[in-house]
């Protein structure tokens, strides 16, 4: 279940991340939290010999100004990545969420947040890359998600909001907003904006109680991808990972059936479509912190330092899930990772 705002007993604050308006707005809402001074965020988030699910159980936030590089290359893993003008930013490290399968439990030594204060530093550097691409006339596309989860955050602190109307004094740019939050309503008063893709992962109920811990369910998560196309926003599905889990076709089959006799098929601007693969440092680092996740003692194969499900399993699983996926979508909207 979500909680409407998060309970952080300790706040973690650069002595330079002071008198930014992000952390007035947090300090004045956790006022009866302790406030605890640092140096610098990363001697505190990288310590080594942190028990990273420990502490998802009771996540403290931090508060710092980010250095640059402000902008990065997306993942060969993402949909789209071939793109010449794709990136991703990051307001924000770390999720509210405890996905199992997520690959932040294996990029991150901390399970605590970072949000960082000068996001202004951020959008311009993106104008800046805008205006480089435009050079050679490509569009931008900015993930600004890539990494947490904004929207699930909304009640704290609207990123979210920032972000969209950033997007809409821009020319030449999308930015991709993903998220597991139902939490539409917090940008619902929004105008739509044809250069925000918003982005919802969505599971089998099977899947998001056994591996999407803290996540919205799934029935708020497509109530709210249902307002956010009333409201006519551009919406992506992502049924990403698709987990290999037993009976997973018919559960997959059931879920894509509920699915679409909740969500317009018509309205929907496009979908992802792949299945489980990771990094392969990340992956071993999570099965030694995840023990007890059935995820990382599967079967798996490695190509280009990449876990991912054997080849011919993989694609099976794709196929079936698109031939399936067509009976409510038209075939040139689905994207596949393979």
């Amino acid at each position: 279940m979500q909680s409407l705002q998060p309970k952080f007993s300790h706040i973690y604050i650069e002595k330079k991340a002071y008198g930014y308006p992000i952390s007035d707005t947090i300090l004045a809402k956790y006022s009866n939290s302790s406030i605890i001074e640092i140096d610098q965020y990363k001697g505190f988030f990288n310590r080594s010999r942190q028990d990273f699910q420990s502490q998802k159980q009771s996540m403290n936030l931090i508060l710092a100004k980010k250095p640059p590089p402000f902008l990065y290359p997306v993942s060969d893993m993402v949909q789209g990545n071939q793109l010449p003008g794709f990136f991703y930013t990051t307001p924000m490290l770390n999720c509210l969420y405890n996905c199992d399968y997520c690959f932040l439990q294996g990029m991150y030594p901390s399970g605590n947040i970072v949000i960082f204060v000068n996001q202004n530093d951020l959008q311009e550097s993106i104008t800046k890359q805008i205006a480089q691409n435009e050079i050679s006339e490509l569009l931008t596309t900015i993930s600004v998600s890539y990494n947490t989860d904004l929207l699930a955050m909304e009640h704290l602190i609207p990123l979210t909001k920032s972000w969209i109307e950033f997007a809409s004094r821009k020319k030449n740019l999308n930015i991709e907003v993903r998220t597991k939050s139902s939490n539409f309503k917090m940008i619902g008063t929004l105008n739509p904006n044809e250069n925000v893709i918003l982005s919802w992962t969505v599971s089998p109920e099977e899947i998001c109680k056994s591996y999407e811990h803290l996540a919205a369910p799934i029935s708020k998560r497509v109530k709210a991808i249902q307002s956010a196309l009333d409201n006519g926003w551009k919406v992506r599905l992502c049924i990403d990972p698709i987990m290999k889990i037993d009976n997973w076709e018919n559960i997959y089959t059931d879920f894509l059936s509920f699915l679409f006799q909740n969500v317009d098929g018509k309205k929907i601007f496009d979908l992802t479509l792949g299945t489980f693969r990771m990094n392969k440092d990340y992956f071993n680092r999570i099965r030694k912190r995840n023990p007890k996740s059935d995820i990382y003692f599967s079967e798996f194969s490695v190509e280009h330092n990449t876990i991912a499900l054997p080849h011919k399993t993989r694609k099976y699983m794709i196929e079936k899930l698109k031939k399936e996926l067509c009976k409510y979508i038209d075939s040139e909207k689905i994207l596949i990772w393979e």
